[in-house]
């Protein structure tokens, strides 16, 4: 495990080799520093799910049944861990990723996967970079298996949610979820979650997949006088809401709230369409950029 640590004047950058995970994000006026990621905890210790942002590769989200049906074969997928029954967010943010390069304002890490509990077999790559007052982050994915499959790409950030915390994200419909934290049918997007314009998170529990996204977002915090632009590439045309609730993890505090850049819909695996998702074929990739911009008014 490493930490990996790049800045320039405007913004700083912390990942580590565990789960490829960016551990702390931020801008920087001076020695004054406000966090762009939610904050992690202080200590050694460095898990996915108490980062800043992680990887979804070589998909994001669940797969109903951990089951799915691909050009005549059928497939399972093991659970990778132990409080969900589903196999979640692909092995990216599970596993300890290679370091390819380091510079000033560039990380370039990797890291293989070799078909262990699912029918996978890929080489990933992920490059972070600063320039100004912009992180770009790029996600590869290289399927090394036998036969083709359908891929796709993600990242998972958590951002730090105040009172004033608002969020610009248009998009076309979005998926109501059941039990199992799956989508059941598709709505247009209307009342508190309709963030067509800005518009302040829910305080209640929001799991919530959104299609027909242009790329384009915003995050503001007033109170903090920062925000921040989110440009992605025309490959991620949803993003997922993510609000917990007390009741769910009794020590949530409505302080943070996640906004996902998604190639594909969860359960692209058993949609009819596909969901987003690609067909990689042996030796074929699918690549993907997300750009974070910070402003000061």
């Amino acid at each position: 495990m490493a930490d990996l640590e790049i800045a320039n004047e405007a913004l700083g950058l912390t990942v580590t080799t565990t789960g490829g995970a960016i551990w702390r994000f931020f801008c920087r006026s001076g020695d004054l520093k406000k966090p762009l990621f939610r904050e992690p905890p202080q200590g050694s210790e460095r898990e996915a799910l108490k980062s800043g942002c992680f990887p979804l590769v070589p998909f994001g989200n669940r797969v109903r049944g951990n089951r799915f049906s691909f050009e005549g074969r059928e497939h399972s997928l093991e659970p990778n861990m132990d409080w969900d029954r589903h196999y979640l967010h692909g092995d990216g943010w599970t596993s300890e990723w290679q370091i390819v390069r380091h510079t000033g304002t560039e990380i370039t890490l990797a890291f293989s996967h070799r078909g262990d509990g699912t029918p996978y077999t890929y080489d990933a790559e992920q490059r972070f970079s600063l320039a100004g007052s912009t992180l770009t982050t790029t996600l590869s994915v290289t399927n090394r298996g036998d036969i083709a499959l359908p891929f796709g790409l993600g990242w998972h950030p958590y951002f730090p949610l105040t009172k004033g915390t608002t969020l610009k994200a248009a998009a076309r419909s979005y998926w109501d979820e059941d039990s199992s934290w799956l989508p059941t049918v598709e709505q247009p997007v209307t009342g508190d979650i309709d963030f067509t314009q800005p518009r302040g998170l829910p305080r209640r529990w929001v799991n919530t997949v959104f299609e027909g996204w242009n790329g384009g977002a915003d995050i503001d915090w007033p109170e903090r006088g920062i925000s921040l632009a989110i440009d992605a590439d025309p490959i991620f045309s949803r993003y997922l809401v993510f609000v917990s609730d007390p009741a769910f993890d009794a020590g949530y505090d409505y302080d943070f709230f996640c906004f996902e850049p998604m190639s594909h819909s969860a359960d692209g695996h058993n949609m009819a369409s596909g969901g987003g998702l690609v067909k990689l074929a042996p030796g074929e990739s699918l690549t993907g950029s997300v750009r974070y911009t910070c402003h000061r008014p």
